[in-house]
Formats: structure tokens, C-alpha cells, sequence
């Protein structure tokens, strides 16, 4: 009992949709730079933006969703219970993104909206491969997440992510386990999430930290 107790609180702690907040938080600690071009005395209200535009109203949104029967539960344990919360999410991130573009005048040459856009296709490719496949999305995240904070370190002068990034290997894996405590997944979909999440982020990271 107390085991799944825990493993529940790490699902809820490391819930997807708070995987960019996460990140960004984690950055504006170690590598400010890549936060370019906000800049640092601006950087914890950019972080709270992200929060609310990124977590709190999708969350909120996929409440309504369960209060007005769309879903079954909030635990998306069935596969088609996912596909229009995800459609939504999927959306939703692409505006924001282009709301950076557009109004914050944050182009390609930015970190910024870079990061957005491997967030953003994170999601896309999450979102179709749900159509087909009940993938571990924590999974996926977690090691989206990797791969974005891998390519930075690798890419970087100075070894400030290296301990970053020993600690998201190390909480990815409690991740892991407590969706297999929980009995969300079985190891093959939170593997193929693993395998998605890490090799979609670190191979969008080398061609947008490329283009210029």
C-alpha cells in the first residue's frame, strides 16, 4: 500500500503536462543561456507563464472534459479516452508557440522558441501515436526531457548540466517504475515511449540548434 501510495505521488508530481515547466525552471538554474532572450531577472515570470499556459489550462481544460462525460476518467487509462484531450493539448501548444512568435517578436534564432517547437512536436507525435497505441506519455516525457537536456550539455562550454542530468536519469527511472506499480503500462509501451520521447527530442535539438 505504501508503495503505491509513493508511486502514485510521483505520477502526479511528474505529470506530463508539467514536463516544460520542468525544464525551463531546471535552465534558468544551471544554463540561462538557453533561455536566450529572455532575460534573467525576467526569467522566473517567463517560468510562470509557461506554468499556467502549458499545465494550468490544459489541465483545467481536461477537467471539463471529465465533469462533462468526454472522458472517463483522469487517469486516461483507456486509450480513446485520450485522443481529445490530447487533440486539444496539441493545439493548444502550437498557439502558444505562435503567440511567442507573433507578439513576443521570438523567432528561430531564439532558444526559446526553439525549445517550444521540440515541446510542440513531442506532443504531436504523442498525440498520433495514440491514435494507434497507448504509449506511457510520463515515459515519453521524462525522456523527451533527456534528450533536450543531453544535446545542451553536449553542445555547451561548461559541464553545468552534467549533475541536471544525472538526477533526471535518476527520477526518469523512479518514473518508470511507478507507472509499472501502478499498473498504468505495461514495460513495452514504457519503453516505446523511452524510445519515442528521446530520440524525437534529441534529433529535433541537433537540426533547430543547427539552422543558424
Amino acid at each position: 500500500m505504501r508503495v503505491t501510495i509513493v508511486a502514485k505521488f510521483i505520477s502526479i508530481v511528474f505529470h506530463p503536462l508539467l514536463m516544460a515547466t520542468y525544464l525551463f525552471l531546471m535552465l534558468s538554474h544551471t544554463l540561462p543561456a538557453a533561455l536566450n532572450p529572455v532575460p534573467m531577472e525576467g526569467q522566473q515570470r517567463f517560468i510562470l507563464l509557461i506554468c499556467m499556459v502549458t499545465f494550468l489550462i490544459p489541465m483545467t481544460t481536461v477537467i471539463f472534459f471529465r465533469m462533462m462525460g468526454t472522458i472517463e476518467s483522469l487517469q486516461f487509462f483507456n486509450r480513446q479516452d485520450r485522443v481529445v484531450p490530447f487533440l486539444m493539448i496539441t493545439v493548444f501548444y502550437g498557439v502558444v508557440t505562435y503567440f511567442f512568435y507573433d507578439k513576443f517578436r521570438i523567432g528561430l534564432h531564439d532558444n526559446v522558441l526553439r525549445l517550444m517547437i521540440v515541446l510542440d512536436l513531442l506532443v504531436v507525435v504523442t498525440t498520433a501515436i495514440t491514435f494507434f497505441y497507448k504509449v506511457s506519455v510520463h515515459s515519453l516525457c521524462m525522456w523527451g526531457m533527456i534528450g533536450i537536456v543531453l544535446y545542451l550539455h553536449k553542445a555547451s562550454d561548461n559541464n553545468m548540466l552534467l549533475i541536471p542530468s544525472v538526477v533526471l536519469f535518476l527520477l526518469t527511472g523512479l518514473v518508470m517504475a511507478s507507472r509499472l506499480q501502478l499498473n498504468a503500462h505495461n514495460a513495452n509501451e514504457i519503453w516505446f515511449g523511452a524510445a519515442a520521447g528521446f530520440g524525437v527530442s534529441f534529433a529535433a535539438m541537433t537540426l533547430l540548434f543547427q539552422y543558424i
